[in-house]
């Protein structure tokens, strides 16, 4: 057979701001695929609400409420919720931006971004790298973005912290290969989620995102999944320390 396996049957996949945009996409997938999943996020109605989508799959579905910021609470719950079952699938997912220029940003703007995009991510990858030491397996996928690659022209502490996370995914990847762990990353580009959806409707700036994206048109989320469950598949357990950008060609050039 030369056809790896996508296969994530029986898999335990841990996704992080799991009920909007990219989380809920990918959350899904997992499940659609096969995959067990534990569902992070703030608000318990949106968390039943997606565990019960994913449960559709016929899959064990588990939800833990929380700030991603308690980062020791979330694994506490984790260890009552799961036990010892080795998780094979960690995705960061949770993000924010506070769209400031560089002169107008305040220090709490900062401390929020970096605490909720960069902090949370290493010491949530910490605690699953802690795991999946302890199997000799796993696959930790880091959502970063276009930002963390090129210059955008507002959000300067966002592109920041992503960045961070493409070279935290280097780093990790560098340090925990020799326990068989995988490290990764996705550069998503313009999508449609709660996040983005008033930016688009400002036909000015739809204009501008689509004149600098080759296939000229705005992701559809769906479009995340198989970049997702590839990467946290068998198909990709030679493949660590990258990040993949889903961007319609954004970065070919930059902005």
């Amino acid at each position: 057979m030369y056809l790896p396996s996508f296969d994530l049957e029986e898999k335990l996949a841990v996704v992080t701001g799991a009920t909007k945009g990219i989380g809920r996409v990918v959350a899904l997938a997992y499940a659609e695929a096969g995959a067990n999943v534990v569902l992070i996020a703030r608000t318990k109605s949106e968390l039943v609400k997606v565990k019960t989508e994913a449960e559709a799959y016929g899959k064990k579905v588990y939800i833990i409420c929380s700030d991603i910021n308690s980062h020791t609470y979330i694994i506490e719950q984790l260890d009552q919720i799961i036990g010892q079952t080795p998780i094979d699938i960690w995705v960061n997912n949770v993000g924010i931006n506070i769209r400031s220029e560089a002169l107008e940003v305040t220090e709490a703007e900062w401390d929020r971004i970096v605490d909720t995009n960069m902090k949370s991510s290493f010491f949530l990858a910490q605690a699953a790298g802690k795991r999946m030491k302890r199997h000799q397996q796993g696959k930790i996928i880091n959502i970063s973005s276009v930002g963390g690659h090129v210059a955008l022209r507002t959000g300067v502490v966002y592109a920041m912290t992503k960045s961070a996370l493409i070279q935290m995914t280097k780093n990790l990847a560098l340090e925990w290969g020799k326990y068989g762990i995988n490290v990764n990353a996705i550069g998503p580009w313009y999508f449609k989620t709660e996040l983005t959806e008033k930016l688009l409707e400002d036909e000015e700036y739809l204009s501008d995102i689509l004149s600098r994206t080759p296939l000229n048109r705005i992701g559809k989320l769906v479009e995340l999944a198989g970049t997702a469950v590839f990467l946290g598949s068998e198909a990709s357990n030679y493949i660590t320390g990258q990040t993949i950008f889903v961007d319609g060609g954004m970065t070919i050039y930059g902005f």
